[in-house]
């Protein structure tokens, strides 16, 4: 199918080809007939791709302190390769689409295939022939509309929010300052419910065209046009001014918002919908005593994860105006031919022509509000629920690696390809001359996409089945979220394949027996867990300095693991576990390797609420270790700190780049002078050439049992307040 794309570094867009989504449970697959351009949002998007870095860098400051802390925890280096993997791929663009369904997951069956909906989301109704769409960004359309009018749901819905922020009431008077897409359509909503409206943009045509849908008086914000409106509102007000002012336009100009103190009434509401600077000037907010509110996109349930993905709604008794039902309200006023937008479309066009259309945007070559991107009829386009449709296969214009003549390479199948597998799985292995990168299959079609233009997959799919299926793939690569890995990994080893899972294998007991048994049915035990840390080089360096011990050694991991970001899926623990129980596993594995004995007891026990916690291990030899997992440290802290005492001995590894062995010979230090290292490349290294000689895997079995069992035991512990023995 085809998708429009953009590069964030390099600022290139292109409409390219890319496998069409699977259809997932809680949504639809719907087939794009028009998308709606977003001449503000997305423009503004496409503006900061083509700054250089130091533009960027001043365009997100967010992002820049996010990359400092990376920073201080990892090294320049990791943190530069990091940022730089996330900036130099492809991302969609486009949120708001009129479609038809052709695929209905399950608990989605309030649709039909057939059916003609309006869609929003900026990572579902995008700018590509197929989406899935989850059940509540998608609404019906109603019988009369055109497709090309209901593509401008989502931007409707935005600007309906904005309205019902500012509670407006019949007979009031507003001031809408920008006049572009979404300031149109408020201005069109505010006339519907009986507001009378005046506006302000500096574009002539815009201030026409909103008097044409019903505005009393337009003008520019310079000095002349300000004065005009003033005296227009204060003749329609009897002397008051404004009873509402919207802000819809962007910029870094303090105007908007000036303007809004100078016409707005005593006490009236001043209401932010478009990204503009707000710098309040004081006094004239102060003396009027003005309302100042923010209205948050498409409306009530906009990024809330069990709203749009898990599909729970709120009840219309507390929540009456949801952003679904906000979609639906546009689309019924269209119908009801309450609302006009057709006076909105500037231009429709072939998506293939998009990447011209955004250049004449931007430079101005093009001049309108409302620009759509037409896709190709049912009869031209493939069939989205086809799995052909989902499976793209090509020859890479560059092989990374050559088949190498003295035998044949382990061709690997990759499923998911997210941040971490793109720059801590993926540019290793694409340089290891024993692997050969045959499949990866993704949820996101763009990530697929990626992970082929920079690693040289030749097969590019969304469907996890084509990998799982292929005689000729020797090993899969599970990458995915971690309420998956267990099942991935059962039906890969059923298949005959060998596995490396990214940590955790399992996250309950059940989990992990279905493993356990799966390995004991088929007698494929060729699995293999991320457990990278057993295999850093200062790690093995320090094992080998520090030498053996007949005697129980004590051993100590401090993790400041940091607070997760709003947002973060690891925040959702009912279906994802915990956080410990996703990363847990990783430091019982490293003091595992070290002591070189599983794990038989687990105590652990946690602040109040939950954040922090301590988990106490003891070992078959009689060791013990402990972990202290903390999220309430400084995030310019290193990350990890690891020590052991024992034999007369002591040893320190400080975040993987300084290792420390005191002894009586004295103090020996080694540090990593190519930057942080936690070993991925050299586990990735021992899984392939595993594979490739039919060798034992480079952790045995038992002990990955062990570690998951062990990390499992740490959260029944925390539930039951008492030890567990394994």
């Amino acid at each position: 199918m085809k998708q429009v794309a953009q590069n964030y570094r390099s600022g290139e867009l292109l409409v390219l080809d890319a496998p069409a989504p699977a259809c997932r449970p809680g949504g639809v697959l719907v087939r794009t007939s028009y998308s709606l351009i977003s001449t503000g949002t997305e423009l503004m998007k496409v503006s900061e791709a083509r700054m250089s870095l130091l533009g960027k860098a001043r365009a997100r400051p967010d992002q820049v302190r996010k990359l400092m802390d990376s920073v201080a925890q990892q090294g320049p280096v990791a943190a530069y390769k990091k940022a730089i993997n996330r900036l130099d791929s492809y991302t969609p663009l486009g949120y708001s689409l009129c479609g038809v369904v052709v695929e209905v997951g399950a608990g989605a069956e309030e649709f039909s295939v057939g059916d003609v909906v309006a869609a929003a989301g900026n990572e579902f109704a995008l700018h590509a022939e197929v989406n899935w769409v989850p059940t509540n960004l998608c609404v019906r359309v109603p019988d009369g509309v055109e497709p090309q009018h209901a593509a401008f749901a989502t931007v409707g819905a935005i600007a309906m929010q904005g309205v019902r922020r500012a509670e407006v009431q019949l007979g009031e008077t507003a001031c809408v300052v920008g006049l572009g897409l979404v300031g149109q359509l408020v201005v069109r909503l505010l006339v519907a419910a009986g507001v009378r409206v005046v506006g302000v943009d500096t574009v002539e045509d815009r201030c026409q065209m909103a008097v044409k849908a019903g505005a009393i008086a337009c003008a520019g914000p310079d000095a002349e046009g300000a004065a005009h409106i003033e005296q227009v509102l204060l003749a329609a007000t009897g002397g008051l001014g404004a009873d509402h002012v919207f802000l819809a336009a962007g910029g870094s100009s303090n105007g908007p918002v000036e303007l809004a103190a100078r016409l707005a009434r005593d006490r009236a509401r001043v209401v932010d919908i478009g990204k503009t600077r707000l710098d309040l000037p004081w006094n004239d907010y102060y003396e009027k005593e003005l309302d100042v509110r923010f209205s948050r996109s498409y409306g009530p349930g906009r990024y809330d994860d069990r709203y749009e993905l898990d599909g729970i709604d709120y009840p219309a008794g507390y929540v009456r105006w949801t952003e679904r039902r906000n979609l639906e309200c546009f689309v019924d006023l269209i119908a009801a031919e309450s609302l006009d937008v057709s006076s909105l479309v500037s231009g429709v066009h072939p998506v293939t022509e998009a990447t011209e259309v955004y250049e004449q945007l931007r430079t101005g070559a093009l001049h309108g509000v409302g620009f759509l991107l037409e896709y190709p009829s049912p009869a031209a386009a493939h069939v989205a629920s086809e799995p052909a449709a989902r499976t793209l296969t090509r020859t890479p214009a560059a092989v990374s690696h050559p088949r190498p003549a003295s035998g044949p390479t382990v061709r690997l199948g990759f499923i998911g390809a997210g941040n971490y597998a793109s720059s801590m799985l993926l540019p290793h292995l694409a340089k290891d001359p024993g692997a050969t990168l045959a499949t990866v299959a993704t949820t996101r079609a763009l990530s697929a996409v990626n992970a082929q233009r920079k690693f040289g997959f030749a097969t590019v799919t969304t469907d996890s089945e084509v990998v799982l299926d292929d005689p000729t793939i020797d090993a899969v690569v599970v990458a995915t979220r971690h309420h998956s890995h267990a099942d991935f990994v059962c039906r890969a080893l059923e298949r005959g394949k060998a596995v490396f899972v990214e940590k955790p294998l399992a996250l309950s007991e059940a989990e992990l027996d279905r493993v356990v048994e799966t390995v004991e049915r088929t007698g494929n035990d060729r699995l293999m867990v991320g457990f990278n840390r057993r295999f850093a080089p200062l790690f093995t360096q320090m094992q080998r300095r520090f030498g053996p011990v007949d005697a129980p050694v004590i051993a100590r991991y401090l993790v400041n693991a940091g607070r997760l970001e709003a947002g973060s899926w690891y925040l959702d623990q009912g279906l994802e576990g915990s956080r410990f129980l996703g990363e847990g596993g990783h430091f019982i594995d490293t003091l595992g390797a070290w002591i070189g004995h599983p794990p038989v007891e687990v105590d652990a026990r946690q602040t109040p609420g939950g954040a922090d916690l301590q988990v106490s291990l003891r070992f078959a030899d009689g060791s013990l270790g402990t972990i202290s997992y903390v999220t309430g440290g400084d995030s310019r802290f290193p990350k990890e700190t690891f020590d052991v005492t024992g034999g007369g001995r002591n040893a320190r590894l400080d975040n993987f780049t300084r290792a420390t062995v005191w002894s009586r010979d004295g103090k020996d230090v080694k540090r990593a002078l190519g930057g942080q290292d936690k070993g991925q490349r050299a586990q990735l290294a021992a899984f392939v050439e595993a594979v490739r000689a039919g060798s034992p895997m480079p952790i045995d079995a038992g002990s990955l049992v062990a570690t998951t069992r062990a990390t499992i035991a740490t959260e029944q512990s925390l539930v039951s307040g008492q030890r567990v023995m394994l």
